[in-house]
């Protein structure tokens, strides 16, 4: 019986700041650099580039594309992993995609992120757990980053 594909990573963070602006993090390429990346590409639009380069180690650019968009609600893009995940993330088409949705609650807003699209065996398990602690890690430099924005 071959193994089953692996579960989506998904993590969610409150952030107490208006939609625009939580949205606009992960749109405009200055903010992405606050909280996620060293430098950040996007067209927003549905089809645009989404690619975001980190130079530290290890350094890579995850040169995806807009799957799906709807200003200050959610979005969804493909993506790419660093050279150790190259062969089972990257090509020819990214194989694994993360969705971004907006949603109010008595706290804030929640920030759910969705990471698909993982395969099944111990290469996909590493990979995954990698991109689960990147993932956790910049979602709450994601809301240290806004609150200082707006606070100061």
């Amino acid at each position: 019986m071959p193994d089953e594909p692996l579960d989506a990573i998904l993590i969610q963070v409150t952030v107490p700041l208006p939609i625009p602006m939580i949205y606009a993090a992960f749109t405009d390429p200055e903010k992405l650099k606050g909280w996620l990346c060293d430098a950040a590409r996007v067209d927003p639009k549905v089809g645009g580039e989404y690619a975001l380069v980190w130079t530290g180690d290890p350094a890579f650019e995850s040169r995806g594309r807009i799957l799906q968009m709807q200003p200050d609600l959610d979005i969804g893009f493909s993506w790419q992993g660093p050279a150790a995940f190259a062969a089972l993330l990257n090509g020819p088409e990214p194989t694994t995609h993360v969705y971004v949705r907006l949603s109010e609650s008595p706290e804030g807003i929640d920030v759910t992120l969705e990471h698909a699209g993982w395969g099944a065996g111990d290469d996909w398990e590493e990979a995954r757990s990698w991109h689960f602690h990147l993932w956790d890690d910049r979602l709450h430099q994601l809301k240290d980053y806004l609150i200082k924005a707006a606070y100061g």
